[in-house]
């Protein structure tokens, strides 16, 4: 049995109040994020009111949750309300969601990032469905007169065996609402759930599906006006002057303005190169694209423009010259490389890369004198909201951010300066206002995934044994590499350097920051290590792992080895690796991020005497598994995403300038390059849930990496392996 108190330092996360209908509202201050939702809305009594971050059950037995976290895409809104709704004992059937707008009074870590979503908010969730459900017995105890211990639930229906007695939870929910709030109440074995660990389909899917308006592009306001933004050409630039005179002219446009939405405490999240800009406002989207054709902007160079030659040779004079810090240092690293047998030294490389969600950057705004309305799609929406109030100059409390979901993120939405421009937008037309962005516009403004360069070298003894491992990694703003991550902790002599290089070209997360690099230049390098050592690849890092369960080096090793070992040993066995296949090439890579552990094997055919991504197996440790079904298209997506931008993508620049602006030049992955099949396997080990949205992309790139060498006998060291239409040819 598990109890858990639904008190914390004196801070109660439970709220009891009465809905109007006479329903019970139950209110619960949510530590991480929370969704949920259903096609039952019309079932919900209109007396109902909103509060947020609450349960709330209603007289006709149906259960609403609000969830304050933005939805990207992760299916938080569907696995998140069958936390609840496992631990409420409710059928699935009853429960619909909906989206709560920004609160801070209410909710805590209110955004979308770090596949933190579920982690953080498994215990509350947990709790407050638990705390609904023994208020609802008390209840119905107390009016039947029998003790509580007697009483079951099933299904949103209490039961009472030995009198035959059953009611609803809708009838008995004015009841429980006068119930106090228990100082502790007892939660589910996992072994007795019905709704976490199966699977459940999305649950705004139908009206995704059916074009319904959920997406901050399908927001609409009477009255509002349509606004784009232009920014320098270059990064560097800045503004000089600017002629609209004939765009003002054209039909539907109301005026050409500038903005400044630089504010005066920067946080984190306001990374954007540009905040001086030109917006064109108008009545609708195509005549303010065309407005802007008509725009003459003069613009002067502030700093000096940036080249990828630029960066590249930044970036390897970084590797070459002295560390900005050494990050850790085990034993004597300089000793080991002198006396070793053989030195094995590899360079990698990565480019910038864009985010490129299907749905580019929009917002809406309606600023007043004394207040200012928000509606659209960020996944840092409370940060936001600091910012629009200090550009704004209005009190936080006088900002109101309503969320939409969101059609993709992967980071790019963690900056909300989109927010920001359509709120001075806003202000300046005194109107209500509608930013949208081009996927030009999107993808020229910056905020990408940096740059990376890292040197690995390893040092082998006459037997073959691991004696020193250094890493010295560079990158735009900060270098790629985890210092107490695998393989810390595995080898005696053990350095790793770290390099940062400036850049006025503006950077940010994007999907498992820094380990969407770092995880495939690792693990490729470890798998050149065990060759050279004449070993199989999983078998030379399970031996490392050994050698850290049993006598680790160093005391900051932020990994179990046991749990990383594990997911090896699984994908070994389940991809049959060693057997003889032939015509098929194969790779391994395993990595740890977010707090789950990762390992794929990639097949790779041949047809038509090219490279095919045959199959992808995967084994991974990330706990308790809520939704299958969007676990799965989680770790799918992952590994498609991982494969594309290996093998395709790339953003380079050329005197400043952004040389890819649209798909036309920026290569995806497209369907027939996909894997034919992905085959996923969960270790099964009853651990509360950890991340799942990020960790299966970043160790992907290698296991291809490692099978192409396989089929080609060449190593492939620079992202991305393919550039513009060639082609991997098998020999």
């Amino acid at each position: 049995m598990t109890l858990i108190q639904t008190q914390y330092n004196r801070r109660s996360f439970l709220k009891v109040s009465t809905a109007a209908s006479g329903g019970m509202v139950l209110g619960f201050n949510w530590l991480a994020s929370c969704t949920p939702s259903m096609e039952t809305l019309s079932e919900i009594p209109e007396e109902w009111f909103n509060i947020n971050a609450f349960i709330k059950i209603g007289d006709n037995g149906i259960v609403t949750i609000y969830s304050p976290n933005p939805e990207i895409g992760q299916n938080i809104k569907t696995s998140m309300p069958m936390i609840v709704a496992e631990e409420l004992d409710v059928d699935w059937n009853d429960v619909t969601v909906e989206q709560a707008g920004l609160d801070t009074q209410k909710y805590v870590r209110q955004l979308a990032g770090g596949s933190q979503s579920i982690r953080q908010g498994w215990q509350s969730l947990r709790m407050a469905g638990a705390t609904a459900r023994r208020m609802l017995l008390e209840a119905a105890a107390k009016q039947w007169q029998v003790p509580v211990e007697e009483l079951s639930t099933d299904a949103g229906v209490i039961k009472h065996q030995s009198s035959g007695k059953s009611i609803g939870y809708g009838e008995i929910a004015s009841a429980a609402a006068s119930i106090t709030v228990p100082a502790e109440v007892e939660l589910k074995d996992p072994k007795d759930f019905k709704i976490i660990g199966t699977r459940r389909k999305n649950v705004d899917g139908p009206k995704i599906v059916k074009g319904e308006p959920l997406f901050g592009l399908d927001y609409d306001r009477p009255g509002m006006l349509i606004a784009m933004i232009v920014h320098p050409p270059v990064f560097g630039m800045k503004l000089k002057s600017v002629d609209g005179a004939k765009a003002k002219t054209m039909p539907g446009i109301k005026d050409v303005i500038t903005i400044n939405t630089a504010p005066e405490e920067k946080q984190w999240s306001d990374t954007n190169a540009f905040t001086e800009l030109v917006a064109v406002v108008g009545n609708s989207t195509w005549e303010v694209m065309k407005a802007k054709k008509a725009l003459d902007i003069q613009w002067e160079t502030e700093t000096p423009p940036e080249s990828s030659g630029g960066h590249e040779k930044a970036l390897k004079d970084g590797i070459g010259g002295k560390p900005d810090e050494i990050a850790r240092k085990d034993g004597n690293p300089q000793k080991a490389f002198e006396n070793a047998a053989q030195v094995i030294e590899r360079t990698y490389k990565a480019p910038f890369l864009a985010h490129n969600p299907l749905e580019p950057m929009n917002f809406f705004a309606d600023v007043k004198v004394d207040r200012a309305e928000l509606v659209g799609p960020v996944q840092t929406p409370e940060f936001l909201s600091k910012t629009v109030a200090d550009v704004l100059g209005l009190p936080e409390d006088k900002i109101s951010i309503m969320l939409t979901r969101m059609g993709g993120g992967f980071g790019r939405r963690l900056y909300g300066h989109f927010g920001v421009e359509a709120a001075v937008i806003s202000q300046k037309m005194k109107a209500p206002v509608k930013l949208i962005y081009t996927r030009e516009d999107d993808m020229t403004q910056g905020t990408y995934r940096p740059a990376y360069r890292v040197v690995y070298r390893a040092a082998l003894d006459k037997n073959n044994n691991l004696t020193a491992f250094q890493i010295r990694g560079a990158g735009i703003h900060g270098s790629p590499v985890f210092a107490n991550r695998y393989p810390a902790g595995t080898v005696d002599n053990y350095l790793v350097e770290n390099v940062g290089i400036d850049s006025n070209i503006s950077t940010g997360a994007w999907r498992a920051p820094r380990s969407n690099f770092i995880a495939g230049a690792e693990q490729s390098f470890l798998d050149e290590v065990a060759e050279a050592a004449g070993k199989d690849p999983i078998d030379f890092r399970l031996e490392l792992f050994d050698r850290v369960m049993k006598a680790p080096v160093g005391e900051e090793n932020d990994y179990d080895p046991a749990r990383y070992a594990g997911v090896l040993q699984l994908v070994k066995e389940k991809s049959n690796w060693g057997m003889e296949m032939p015509g098929v090439y194969r790779g391994v890579s395993a990595y740890y991020c977010h707090n789950s552990y990762v390992a794929q094997v990639v097949d790779v055919v041949k047809e038509n005497g090219k490279a095919k991504v045959k199959k992808v197996w995967c084994a991974i440790d990330c706990g308790i598994v809520v939704n299958l079904e969007g676990a799965l298209n989680q770790i799918e997506g992952g590994i498609i995403d991982g494969i594309g931008h290996a093998m395709y993508s790339g953003l380079t620049f050329e005197d400043g300038k952004p040389e890819q602006n649209n798909f036309n030049n920026y290569r995806l992955i497209r369907h027939m390059e996909a894997p034919t099949e992905v085959e996923t396997f969960f270790v099964d080990n009853g651990i509360d849930p950890t991340g799942l949205g990020e960790p299966s992309l970043p160790p992907i790139s290698a296991a291809l990496a490692n099978a192409m060498y396989k089929a080609t006998g060449e190593r492939w060291y620079n992202q991305p392996f393919m550039y513009a239409e060639k082609e991997l040819v098998l020999g």
